[in-house]
């Protein structure tokens, strides 16, 4: 093939390229849809991605991005993908062979990382297999296709098409014509992946209700803390606004006819539960519990409250007869993320739970539908499985978890910890009365009390809401008459054992972060 001899030249090669990793693409989606979700060239290099993550580049994307990293590293996945394949194009131009082999790499590279996910099958790796191909044939034949040599004279027929120009025309069509393909056969494989969605199914489902009501008042009265604040965290997180963390790019789709929990290893007998064996349970406790994620700022918004129905965790495994020595409980998700648990904690943690249902309906696809564990006080990693499957009573000296493995604490308590909602830090406030408010939390013993410090002046106590559980948050609230100028407030609170919060400031690695929040107020 001749060399490229302009830069438009140059432009066209590397449209050659991205056109034909499109193809590429699109086919890859369509084959997993048909195959498995889980199998898709891009889901599978971004879960090998999110493994093989250094800690510092994870801690980067969930403090910078927060639950919308996921998206964040897709899209940047893309980009990358994006410019390899323009690169390739360039390279293929010159020489064919090359930009073949290229993209035989990348479709290598998707297929061991679709082989190397938890419970896959030889087929995972024909998507990547099938991508590889469809891309492959796209770049011979826009190659073809590519005009390469110099940009002809103008015809001095205004009518008439020059060689050169037809051959321009016919690389514009070719090259439209796989950005079409590669937009349907994405298209058509997102489809018949939605065809699995089990959405239906848990719009379907008949929520399972507790035995006995949860003490937490209705929505408007008095105890519910303080509802005139507008902008302050409410008891309750609506299921839309909960923070979100985890290791799936794809949200799994588990039908709860499908779905089953193994209890195993160091037991007295081994079990296996299916939804209906949970749900129908009479056994089944209401629980108003706040969650946290361990990579959480000082003041940051990976923390959230809901109301959950579930199954006692103390009673399956006291069911299973636990064997002396078994200090950890292993939970799998359906994705082969581990957590590990202190057994102890599961058995003696009220409130510890196989949860059903958040916030009175099924829980959310995102949130562990059908069934996820929650065993409150300790941070997520190491105690909310979402879409479980496995439970295997085991030791910590035998078994390491997901995060434990990537040198997080192993026990992971939920610190103490507090944060301003109001006033907003960067706004600027009208001068008079004010209101300074916020929620705080404890992984022990709950909330005491609250201080808030203005400037330099002696910490004041805020009025807390009514407690309605030591495993919720508590509002608080200070009235403030807010003078002119540029202002410092801080919070700290103090748990219910009388310990204040530490003003030690640290990032989350490795066992969360801690330290006063404050913000810097410019009031007009």
């Amino acid at each position: 093939m001749p060399p490229l001899r302009t830069p438009l030249g140059g432009v066209r090669a590397a449209i050659t390229g991205v056109a034909a990793a499109g193809v590429a693409l699109g086919a890859g989606e369509l084959a997993a849809g048909l195959i498995d979700p889980g199998s898709s060239p891009v889901l599978a290099v971004g879960a090998a991605a999110v493994d093989l993550s250094p800690r510092a580049t994870t801690e980067f994307a969930i403090s910078t991005f927060g639950s919308n990293d996921k998206l964040a590293l897709l899209i940047g996945l893309l980009v990358v993908l994006g410019l390899a394949a323009a690169a390739l194009g360039r390279l293929a131009a010159r020489r064919r062979i090359a930009g073949v082999l290229g993209l035989g790499v990348l479709g290598m590279l998707g297929a061991v990382a679709a082989l190397s996910r938890p419970g896959a099958t030889p087929l995972a790796a024909v998507p990547s297999v099938l991508a590889w191909a469809a891309g492959t044939a796209a770049l011979i034949v826009l190659l073809r296709l590519l005009p390469v040599g110099p940009k002809p004279a103008a015809s001095p027929s205004a009518a008439a098409v020059t060689p050169g120009e037809f051959e321009r025309r016919r690389f514009v069509l070719a090259a439209g014509a796989a950005a079409g393909v590669a937009i349907v056969t994405a298209g058509a494989g997102t489809l018949v992946q939605r065809s699995r969605d089990v959405a239906q199914a848990r719009e379907a489902l008949l929520v399972p209700a507790a035995a006995a009501p949860n003490a937490l008042p209705e929505s408007g009265s008095e105890a519910t803390g303080f509802p005139e604040l507008a902008g302050l965290s409410p008891l309750l997180t609506p299921n839309e606004q909960f923070y979100r963390i985890d290791t799936a790019l794809r949200v799994p789709q588990i039908a709860p006819a499908d779905w089953s929990l193994r209890i195993h290893g160091r037991v007295d007998r081994e079990l296996r539960l299916s939804f209906d064996d949970l749900a129908g349970r009479d056994d089944l406790i209401s629980a108003d519990i706040t969650l946290t994620c361990v990579s959480n700022e000082v003041g940051g918004p990976l923390a959230g409250s809901a109301r959950w129905v579930g199954v006692p965790l103390a009673h399956l495994l006291a069911e299973a007869g636990v064997e002396p020595g078994a200090d950890q409980v292993l939970t799998r998700s359906v994705d082969g993320w581990t957590c590990g648990t202190p057994t102890m904690d599961c058995q003696r943690t009220p409130n510890a739970m196989l949860a059903l249902t958040m916030n009175g309906e099924a829980l959310p696809l995102e949130h562990g539908f059908p069934v996820r564990m929650i065993v409150p006080g300790l941070y997520g990693y190491v105690s909310a499985t979402k879409w479980i499957v496995d439970m295997e009573l085991t030791t910590f000296g035998e078994s390491d978890a997901y995060w434990v493995q990537r040198g997080w604490d192993v026990s992971g308590p939920i610190q103490t910890f507090s944060r301003i909602d109001l006033p907003r830090p960067g706004r600027s406030l009208s001068a008079g009365t004010a209101a300074i408010a916020g929620v705080a939390h404890s992984g022990s013993g709950g909330i005491g009390a609250v201080e808030v410090r203005i400037d330099d002046l002696p910490w004041q106590q805020a009025r807390l809401a009514p407690s309605t559980s030591t495993q919720l948050w508590r509002q608080w609230y200070l009235p403030w008459e807010a003078a002119r100028g540029l202002h410092m407030i801080a919070v700290r609170a103090i748990d219910g054992k009388g310990r204040t919060q530490t003003s030690d400031r640290y990032r989350p690695y490795p066992n969360a972060a801690s330290g006063w929040h404050s913000v810097r107020v410019d009031v007009a």
